[in-house]
Order: structure tokens, then C-alpha cells, then sequence
């Protein structure tokens, strides 16, 4: 498969590295920063790419997004916080009848915590003792906090436990409410990414935590990501792609 890469920072060069494991060619290298063949998306850029996987910043991704569905060609993206525009993409997509999947986290691994702690929170949720909380840890470059992925964690415990209503994810200086839901975000070092899940009450605590150890397994989901959307029509979440390539 021919394939774009946008972003060409840590995750783009783990991507292009895992890209050509897997036996395809990288024809592009797209960063605003400079560090690649070119600065910007474009038709012209895409007309002979078999697919795109895109780590980059979240300006302008509506319009790569435009470009993408535009020229047809199926796009991965990995990129974080622009959740606002979801809707606008989806529409995008579907009117050009193109390919797209998004998701916040594509590593396997954490993809089974996510399902880990869904299961854990609709367990507790006809008991009371238990109280529910989320912290995550990211290198000092990180610039959205809290994550995607401690977001996701969020939201996979509000579908499954019916007393936590709402996601507070900042200092409180006050006693937080009990249909709260706190996640705790610490920036610092050089850590890929740390996300733990703690149910903790008067008895007793139980975590639950992924510890990523590099960037690779984000990107081994990204590429796999992109072998499954071949062939697709539609705007996928890596949800759909998970519950696909996972046992149910």
C-alpha cells in the first residue's frame, strides 16, 4: 500500500518504521514544521496514495479531512482534540461516500484496558461502597490535557456506570460532588503515557493501568488501522475497528 504519513514528529517516523515492517511504501511525508516532504496536504500530494495515517496537530484537520474524503483516498487519524468538529467530519465523509477512522488511542493494549474498565464500572455499579476516579501521566511536550485516551476512560465509565453523570477534569477547591467523575492529568518527563483507572472504598482499592513503554503500539494499531479500512466506505471510530479484530 502506498501511504501518505501527515504529522512527521515521534509518532510519524514510528509509523513510517512500522509501515515498512509491514511491507508498504511510504510516498509523502506531510509536516507544518518542516521536517518532511512537504509542508501541507493537497490533492496533488495524494494522487497516487493508497491511504493516509495522520499524528499531527488538530488546526486544519477539517480541511485534510475535506482533502482526503475529496480524492477518495482512506484516512487514519490519530490526532487528538478536535471532538468539536466530529459531526462536521462525519458529514464530510459520508457525502463523498470516502473512508475514515478516528480514534483517540489505537494501541491494542489499550484498547483492552478500555474494555477492562467498562466491564469494571458496570460491575460496581449496583454497589454503592465503590467509588470510581482516573488519573493520567504524559510527557512534558504533551499539549492537550487531559488526554484523548483519559477522555475516552472517562466516557467508557459514564455509558457504564449510571451515579457518575459528569467528567471534571480540573482542580477542585471544593468537596466534588458524587456524580462526578475526577480525572487527574500530570505533565512532566518523557512519558509515552500512564492511564489508571481506581476503585477504591472503605474496604479496599483496585486499579486498573496501562503503561505504554513507547510509541510503537500506537502506531502498529494505526497501520493495522489502515489494512482494515481498505476496501470500506464509511466514518469509523477505532471502536468499530477494535470490535472487529478483537474476540467478542
Amino acid at each position: 500500500m502506498k501511504v501518505v504519513i501527515v504529522g512527521y514528529g515521534s509518532m510519524g517516523h514510528e509509523v513510517e518504521s512500522v509501515l515498512l515492517q509491514r511491507g508498504h511504501k511510504v510516498i509523502c511525508r506531510v509536516d507544518p514544521a518542516g521536517n518532511g516532504d512537504a509542508k501541507t496536504v493537497s490533492p496533488d500530494l495524494l494522487r497516487e496514495a493508497e491511504g493516509v495515517i495522520e499524528f499531527a496537530l488538530p488546526d486544519g484537520i477539517l480541511e485534510n479531512i475535506r482533502i482526503y474524503s475529496e480524492t477518495s483516498v482512506p484516512a487514519v487519524i490519530g490526532t487528538t482534540g478536535w471532538d468539536k468538529l466530529r459531526s462536521q467530519a462525519g458529514d464530510i465523509v459520508k457525502q463523498n461516500k470516502s473512508a475514515l477512522l478516528w480514534g483517540n488511542n489505537f494501541s491494542l493494549g489499550a484498547n483492552l484496558f478500555f474494555d477492562l474498565v467498562s466491564r469494571a464500572a458496570a460491575l460496581i455499579n449496583s454497589i454503592e461502597e465503590y467509588d470510581i476516579m482516573v488519573n493520567e501521566y504524559h510527557h512534558k511536550r504533551k499539549k492537550d490535557s487531559p488526554s484523548g485516551t483519559a477522555l475516552t476512560i472517562a466516557e467508557k465509565i459514564l455509558q457504564n456506570l449510571d451515579r457518575k453523570k459528569v467528567i471534571q477534569p480540573e482542580t477542585l477547591n471544593r468537596t466534588i460532588r458524587d456524580d462526578e467523575l475526577h480525572v487527574g492529568s500530570v505533565r512532566g518527563g518523557s512519558i509515552p503515557g500512564i492511564h489508571r483507572v481506581t476503585l477504591d472504598s472503605d474496604a479496599d482499592t483496585i486499579e486498573i493501568s496501562h503503561t505504554a513503554r513507547n510509541r510503537g503500539g500506537f502506531a502498529l494499531g494505526a497501520v493495522r488501522g489502515l489494512e482494515w479500512l481498505s476496501g470500506k466506505t464509511g466514518f469509523f471510530s477505532v471502536d468499530d475497528f477494535i470490535r472487529d479484530i478483537l474476540p467478542s
